[in-house]
């Protein structure tokens, strides 16, 4: 069976080979449609992505109905963070072995069921226990979805045109989970931004079944030792982050997780130096022009995360938004990012190439969260977020595609689903350490300067997340050469 690697021509995003169908498949060929196909890859990543966000403008009724503590409330929305980010790297590894697809449907599957126990839950525990399983289905399917889009795509436009909505999805995701999750609560109560998941996961689930060519598995001896030490490592680290939001950085539970993280995360360089078939590839790591994409994953959701959050926070209890209100008025950024997500895989890509593009967008990333942290007390929606809000969504369209693109392109086609675990834990990671890290500094300046001072204060200083970003990609960051391509590769034909 053979493989095909995109060579970045004039209409490419990416540089990634594509792993070989199962030969299972071809007896159910006449149902599949590729763009039915591609279209519940797409979907499935905006759902995981949405409901990182969708509970936050439903947070003040889930409070006052359920009978939350004001500290006990964050629970809520990194509980699925703190499940998502520990186990997507294990979830990768395993995913890999049984097959993409079918570790697509069966962590939709727990994530759905999981949506549905959560809308119906009667107490605080319960929620925060669905929104635990929630995380653990979304990292069970999160890494087969960029697995799944490069082996149902050909190389060229067809896959350039593919990944460019990927990344769309990924990065309007935390925007449209606010409107989404705005409208819901509006018209329909709380409760409906868990239950909305369940007929949309079903669909899914049919249309991976009708639509999706399975990959082939990858036999390997599972890494115990490095599955549990990254996941220890990873939940370890994600929870110190979120409790050191609520309990300040000197609370004893956030110095005993950040000394597990250490430990765990240090132990795990050793074990997998000495696996034949590690959880995490090393080598992604072994030199900075490879882990700089990865890095900025990291750091550019960290702000990003942040100023979902914060304007959130900003527009319902400062401007006295409704619900519903918070999601629209976030509705500038997604139709910048639209609108840059289309034009830049075909015009700027192609001719100035990922390092160039990446800079651009980090940049107006870094500038529109400085704009944001000019905001006061007096400020208006026009005055204070319209502005910043249509350039951050113009330079999140130009950041996530070369950031994505590189980091897929360094990986060996047997290392895909690695690579994609690692860019959506970082992910995930990153979004889980901006919120509590600038959750901490917006505690501490409004007990002395007041909410609105407190919101801008933290949105100023989030800016340094994509800006360090910038420093790391414009030393670092490539354009994927255009030799890339194996001259010994065919491509995969879709059917």
């Amino acid at each position: 069976m053979t493989t095909t690697e995109l060579s970045p021509d004039t209409a490419s995003t990416t540089s990634v080979r594509a792993p070989s169908f199962a030969a299972s498949t071809s007896s159910r060929r006449s149902l599949r449609t590729p763009a039915l196909g591609l279209i519940v890859v797409f979907v499935t990543q905006l759902m995981l992505v949405v409901d990182a966000s969708i509970v936050n403008v439903a947070l003040p009724d889930i409070q006052k109905q359920l009978h939350f503590s004001p500290t006990d409330l964050s629970w809520v929305v990194t509980a699925y963070a703190l499940a998502f980010g520990g186990l997507i790297l294990l979830s990768g590894k395993i995913g890999s072995i049984v097959g993409a697809r079918l570790a697509l449907m069966v962590g939709v599957g727990v994530f759905i069921v999981a949506s549905a126990i959560g809308g119906f839950a009667p107490t605080p525990e319960i929620l925060v226990a669905a929104r635990v399983l929630q995380g653990i289905g979304a990292a069970i399917a999160a890494p087969s979805t960029l697995v799944l889009l490069v082996a149902n795509t050909t190389e060229g436009a067809n896959r350039a045109r593919a990944m460019s909505l990927f990344v769309l999805a990924a990065g309007s995701g935390g925007a449209i989970g606010l409107i989404l999750g705005g409208f819901l609560t509006t018209s329909f109560g709380w409760e409906w931004v868990m239950f909305v998941n369940v007929p949309i996961g079903i669909l899914i689930i049919l249309g991976a079944a009708l639509f999706l060519h399975e990959t082939d598995r990858l036999p390997a001896k599972l890494d115990l030792g490095g599955a549990a030490v990254s996941t220890i490592g990873m939940v370890a680290l994600v929870y110190g982050f979120t409790r050191a939001a609520s309990h300040g950085w000197t609370d004893v539970q956030v110095f005993v997780s950040f000394a597990v993280a250490v430990l765990t995360l240090g132990s795990l360089i050793f074990i997998e130096r000495r696996h034949s078939s590690p959880v995490v590839q090393l080598h992604f790591f072994a030199r900075m022009r490879t882990a700089t994409p990865l890095l900025g994953m990291l750091l550019v959701p960290a702000g990003m995360f942040g100023f979902f959050y914060f304007a959130a926070l900003f527009t319902q209890n400062v401007l006295g938004f409704a619900p519903l209100g918070t999601g629209l008025a976030l509705l500038p950024f997604v139709a910048a990012m639209l609108i840059t997500n289309e034009l830049a895989p075909r015009f700027l890509l192609p001719r100035v190439g990922e390092k160039v593009v990446g800079v651009i967008g980090l940049s107006g990333m870094t500038i529109g969260l400085i704009w944001l942290g000019q905001m006061n007390a007096t400020s208006t929606f026009a005055s204070g977020i319209l502005g910043p809000a249509i350039v951050l969504g113009i330079s999140a369209g130009l950041t996530f595609a070369p950031l994505t693109s590189i980091a897929m392109a360094q990986a060996p086609k047997n290392e895909v689903s690695a690579a994609s675990s690692l860019i959506q834990g970082m992910q995930q990671l990153g979004g889980s350490i901006g919120v509590a890290v600038l959750t901490t500094i917006f505690i501490a300046v409004t007990a002395v300067s007041g909410e609105a001072h407190g919101i801008s204060t933290s949105l100023l200083i989030g800016a340094a997340f994509p800006a360090a970003a910038l420093v790391l990609f414009a030393i670092w960051g490539r354009r994927i050469p255009a030799d890339s391509k194996s001259d010994t590769d065919t491509p995969v034909a879709l059917h």
